[in-house]
């Protein structure tokens, strides 16, 4: 398989996800400023949300341009984020209905853990496919925001324990970390 499809596959998952993601929101119950105030943590977590599904999206395309092989463990650890990515809407829908609650957060910073974990098991399987002379290999190793992150994401489950609030500051400062994309690709590349 080429890596065309997988690109167009994952692309499809992505929007299906956002789509789901705001269909999940709902209007507010009138016409007025003030009618919005409930919805503003609703907001903010589909906020959030989107912004990871907006860098998974954006380095998963890196990530994919410098890729040359694709094989069979390959498309399993794609799909293997896909999955973890499916279910943010979910978690976010969770979180956002218990936004002060210790156990919707911390569910929520799983599933960007694991997403994590899952983004870097797929680029090892990439190198892999491409054998020794892979040059994502090259380009991925000082990739201190991929080892930062689970570390953030583990703090930020660990302190759903202790102040919710504090938790959802660490995800969206690790959402922060990653904005501004890796160039180390699109400089290899371009």
């Amino acid at each position: 398989m080429g890596k065309g499809r997988l690109e167009a596959f994952s692309d499809g998952v992505l929007a299906i996800i956002i789509t789901i993601m705001v269909l999940e929101i709902k209007a507010p119950e009138g016409a007025t400023l003030v009618a919005l105030k409930p919805l503003v943590p609703t907001l903010l977590a589909y906020v959030l949300s989107f912004v990871y599904v907006g860098i998974y999206w954006n380095n998963h395309h890196h990530l994919l341009q410098a890729a040359t092989r694709v094989s069979g463990s390959v498309l399993w650890a794609n799909l293997h984020l896909l999955f973890w990515l499916s279910l943010l809407p979910f978690s976010t829908r969770w979180m956002d209905d218990y936004h002060a609650q210790a156990l919707p957060n911390a569910a929520y910073g799983v599933v960007l853990l694991a997403a994590a974990l899952a983004y870097w098991l797929l680029q090892q399987r990439i190198i892999a496919a491409e054998g020794d002379r892979s040059t994502l290999k090259q380009m991925l190793a000082h990739d201190w925001k991929g080892r930062l992150s689970p570390i953030l994401y583990l703090v930020g489950i660990g302190l759903s324990f202790v102040q919710a609030h504090l938790a959802q500051a660490t995800y969206a400062l690790v959402a922060l970390l990653w904005l501004i994309p890796d160039r180390r690709i699109e400089r290899r590349i371009g």
